[in-house]
């Protein structure tokens, strides 16, 4: 496994070890080679997501208990991003963006402390993620994903994304900060 890139400070554009033969290719995610990495984080479940061209999913957080995520697709192409919102952090409110394909074969980690989502590029994505906690409705949030303060250049051109009810509801980084204050102060 391979490190392509290192993104704000800790979310990772990796590349596995692809072997291509005449039937196919085969690809191997081993914990041992992510560990190497640093990645030493004790993945509880996994998730498979389908969706079509201009989906907009997130951007998605926990405010506590929150989730470390590997993702990958394995069919289509998405614009995938994460905004670090640990507080203290040198990169706090700032966003990272990639390109993850079935055909390039990327891997991305995005460490817990960090809102998560995507938009699909291809007519359908098929995308995989393996959660480091479980999902916790009472403690989800959304990061607005058009808040101007983030910067995020999403390749929409001049189409609307599809969002769900939920992604509608996200709330500015400032509001976000405020409630992430808020929350530290009084679990601290």
């Amino acid at each position: 496994m391979n490190i392509i890139a290192r993104l704000l400070q800790d979310v990772l554009l990796l590349k596995p070890p692809m072997r291509q033969e005449a039937q196919g290719r085969h690809i191997r995610i081993a914990r041992s080679s992510l560990e190497a990495l640093g990645i030493d984080a004790p993945f509880v479940q996994d998730n498979h997501s389908r969706s079509i061209r201009n989906v907009l999913r997130g951007l998605h957080y926990q405010i506590a208990q929150p989730q470390g995520k590997l993702v990958r697709v394995i069919a289509g192409e998405i614009f995938d991003v994460a905004v670090d919102l640990r507080l203290g952090s040198a990169t706090f409110g700032q966003a990272a963006s990639m390109r993850l394909s079935a055909d390039n074969g990327h891997i991305a980690w995005i460490p817990p402390g960090f809102a998560h989502g995507f938009q699909v590029l291809s007519e359908r994505v098929d995308f995989l993620y393996s959660v480091t906690d479980y999902r916790y409705p009472e403690h989800e949030r959304i990061l607005l994903w058009s808040d101007p303060a983030l910067g995020i250049d999403w390749p929409l051109g001049n189409q609307e994304p599809i969002l769900s009810p939920k992604d509608q509801q996200g709330m500015s980084l400032a509001h976000t900060v405020a409630m992430l204050r808020q929350f530290s102060a009084g679990n601290g």
